[in-house]
């Protein structure tokens, strides 16, 4: 898989979202890190797969996994472009993802520092280091302009 900088894993997820976007997906991209390489790289395919379950993390995540030949992720990050939904932040919880990086809150679908506060629940059983703010204004455009142009 391709070696990243720090600063460049929330621009790969952004790339995803870009082509989730093109191919009519919610644009939304994920990226599973560790060791500085990206092992796992997915956007959303609800649509094009006919899969209610195929959200961005969970295919990078299902990558990642299969990558390392293991379940448990628990020395590698997240990197995605929207709040993970609770469905998403049960993956990364179960997976045992050691940090989730998220670029833009999600105050209607949005489970980790929105809605329903996943990892703040006492039956999660695992908490990932949360970081949210990264490339926001950029990926928020491109939540906005998506949902404009679906609308018109």
């Amino acid at each position: 898989m391709a070696t990243a900088n720090f600063t460049s894993f929330m621009q790969a997820a952004l790339a995803l979202a870009m082509e989730a976007g093109t191919i009519g997906e919610v644009p939304v991209g994920a990226v599973v890190v560790r060791n500085g390489k990206i092992i796992g790289r997915g956007h959303n395919r609800t649509r094009i797969d006919h899969d209610p379950v195929a959200h961005a993390e969970i295919i990078a995540i299902r990558e990642a996994a299969k990558f390392l030949g293991n379940d448990r992720l628990d020395d590698c990050d997240l990197w995605v472009t929207l709040e993970p939904c609770t469905m998403c932040a049960g993956a990364i919880a179960h997976s045992r993802i050691r940090r989730l990086y998220y670029s833009t809150s999600d105050a209607k679908g949005g489970a980790v520092d929105s809605g329903v506060r996943f990892f703040e629940s006492p039956t999660c059983h695992h908490k990932p280091e949360v970081y949210a703010g990264m490339e926001e204004e950029t990926t928020a455009k491109l939540l906005v302009d998506f949902f404009q142009e679906r609308r018109s």
